[in-house]
């Protein structure tokens, strides 16, 4: 099979399985909702309960992906993701407590933990060095594509089909993906000597430490990612029912910010700042803007061009981000120093979800809301202080365009 195939056939995977969950992320949140005598605290446990095992278990994902056939690995953990949603659509749709719901969202999570690293590292696998930004490009589009048409529909969908038919959508949706993942058939890769599990860990852990850039950016990120979920995870919902009548104003926020993910991606494609990480950082800080305006009580209409250039410089910072991990850290080591990294960003992320609730209820959900974005501003500056970060330029190719910043 030629690159180019292998690269199509990645792209439609992850395609797949982003449209089913474009569906399915409206589907958990507002089916969740809508169970009988279940609050924002219920949600946000099943959506902790959610993130818990990509936390606990990220790093050993990494470590049997620098050991096994990474695209067997993804494969394996797209059929665990089609059982998990299979159970959540079985879930809500027979009013399973709380606890039932959030274990097949604990499986979902646990299928995450195994792919996150393993797919950081398979592009080095499919494309030759001198593409990788163009083929991170072209995934980053694929699937925001896909999930911008799944979360444009995803409150229509719901609406139509219900909560847990859409989820069952998801769940084909995964398998599907399992499918064309399994297909790739790749040829056998230098991998590290295994050594105890400890010993893996350790190494990967050498690895991200020394390297400044990778681990003040990714404290940055952890900040950031906790100050997001919050403001536009949990209290982003619970805004667009109280003011904007339900999931259907919602799908329409979140769509504009997908839709600014896509085009971000593609944009992306072309970019060659000299300082990648420093560009990528600038862009992130336009993530501050959405939760100002859903602070203010704006309507969605306003909020949506935020959204869009929040989302477009999410997708900009990935592609740079992915592309600088991949082309500074070796190879065989990739996908534990990957682990680190989304581990790192994930940290936080659950304490977002537990606080949001209470401090909303406390304070109200404006001040959480402007917390949230002064807490995005502060960390995205400090990490722009770093020496590390500012020393880190790319390696120039000839054929490449170069964009000075």
């Amino acid at each position: 099979m030629s690159t180019s195939a292998r690269v199509v056939l990645l792209a439609s995977a992850t395609a797949i399985s982003a449209l089913g969950n474009g569906f399915g992320r409206i589907a958990v949140t507002f089916g969740v909702l809508g169970l009988p005598g279940v609050t924002a605290k219920g949600l946000s446990f099943v959506l902790v309960c959610l993130m818990v095992p990509q936390i606990l278990f990220v790093l050993f994902g990494g470590v049997i992906a620098d050991r096994v056939s990474r695209f067997r690995l993804l494969a394996f953990s797209d059929v665990l993701s089609a059982l998990a949603y299979s159970g959540l659509a079985a879930g809500v749709c027979r009013h399973a407590p709380i606890p039932a719901l959030a274990g097949c969202a604990a499986v979902a999570g646990t299928a995450s933990a195994l792919s996150l690293p393993a797919s950081s590292g398979l592009v080095p696998e499919v494309a030759a060095a001198e593409r990788i930004q163009r083929t991170n490009s072209l995934l980053m589009a694929a699937t925001r594509g896909a999930d911008l048409l799944g979360t444009v529909l995803g409150g229509s969908v719901v609406a139509w089909l219900g909560a847990p038919s859409t989820l069952l959508l998801d769940a084909v949706s995964f398998a599907a993906s399992a499918v064309l993942i399994a297909l790739l058939r790749l040829p056998s890769r230098a991998r590290a000597e295994a050594t105890s599990l400890l010993g893996d860990l350790r190494l990967g852990w050498r690895e991200f430490a020394g390297r400044q850039w990778l681990w003040v950016t990714v404290a940055a990120l952890s900040l950031t990612a906790a100050s997001l979920t919050a403001g536009i995870g949990v209290l982003g919902p619970i805004v667009a029912l109280r003011s904007w009548g339900g999931p259907q104003a919602w799908s329409l926020v979140a769509g504009a910010s997908t839709l600014g993910m896509l085009c971000g991606a593609g944009v992306s494609a072309r970019l060659r700042p000299q300082r990648p990480v420093v560009a990528g950082l600038l862009m992130m800080s336009l993530l501050a803007v959405p939760p100002l305006l859903l602070a203010a009580n704006v309507p969605p209409w306003a909020v949506m061009p935020a959204m869009f250039c929040a989302g477009l410089a999410n997708d900009v910072f990935g592609v740079l981000w992915n592309t600088a991990m991949q082309r500074e850290v070796p190879e065989e080591v990739l996908a534990r120093v990957a682990s680190y990294d989304w581990l790192g960003t994930m940290v936080l992320a659950p304490v977002g979800v537990l606080v949001a609730a209470p401090l909303s209820t406390a304070f109200g959900p404006s001040p959480v809301l402007v917390g949230c974005a002064v807490l995005v501003a502060v960390s995205t500056a400090a990490a722009l202080a770093s020496p590390g970060v500012r020393r880190l330029r790319r390696v120039t190719g000839v054929s490449e365009i170069t964009t000075v910043l």
